[in-house]
């Protein structure tokens, strides 16, 4: 009887085993990720490398949100904007990555990216300077005195340095954006069969590994 009942708890285990083996091997190193030559984080950390002026980035919208809602509460989320692509001039990038660092300071980032991306993407609206994401600002609720006193705060400009600090340090693997550097150690790469719900999954999952 000791026996049968060991064999019954064994049969019920096997299936579990087997759904779990399945679902580490879905993602294969050098198909949907490479492991990066640099050391790990102590603490779980997504990190999305974009553009306000990249339309991939503003279609990736959905599934960063997506990954918000999936991922630990342990795991840290952030976004670092970009100042070397070919959509418009690295001071204007600036000033865009600036920008992101007010609405940061002001806990309203979620917001503020949703209607600068509105504003270049939709709209198709320029942004030429600061000023120009001073008035999206402005037109989004945001008291335009309190965008000036953050503008050049000790607090923003520390953000702003520390932006620039996560690009060169990885800016070897960033070839292009949207790209997700996970844990410091890994970077999703993304097949053409992949769906929103692949590409989020795989960045958890990534999330997850030591």
């Amino acid at each position: 009887m000791k026996k049968f009942a060991v064999l019954f708890v064994m049969a019920l285990l096997l299936p579990l085993t087997a759904c779990a083996q399945d679902n580490t091997s879905k993602w294969k190193e050098g198909t949907h990720y490479i492991v990066l030559d640099e050391e790990a984080t102590t603490k779980p950390v997504i990190t999305e490398y974009f553009s306000y002026w990249c339309p991939h980035c503003f279609q990736f919208e959905p599934i960063v949100k997506q990954i918000k809602q999936k991922k630990s509460a342990n795991t840290k989320f952030e976004k670092v904007h970009v100042n070397f692509m070919g959509f418009t001039s690295p001071d204007v990038q600036n000033a865009a990555t600036q920008a992101l660092m007010i609405a940061r300071a002001m806990k309203q980032e979620e917001a503020m990216t949703n209607a600068i991306f509105n504003y270049i993407h939709k709209q198709r609206a320029p942004v030429t300077n600061l000023n120009d994401l001073r008035n999206i600002f402005i037109v989004n609720g945001v008291d335009g005195a309190e965008f000036d006193k953050l503008a050049n705060s000790f607090g923003v400009n520390n953000m702003i340095r520390r932006n620039q600090q996560q690009i060169d340090a990885y800016r070897t693997y960033l070839k292009g954006v949207p790209s997700f550097i996970i844990n410091g150690k890994y970077m999703p790469t993304f097949t053409a069969d992949m769906t929103f719900d692949d590409i989020a999954d795989l960045i958890i999952w990534l999330s997850e590994q030591k």
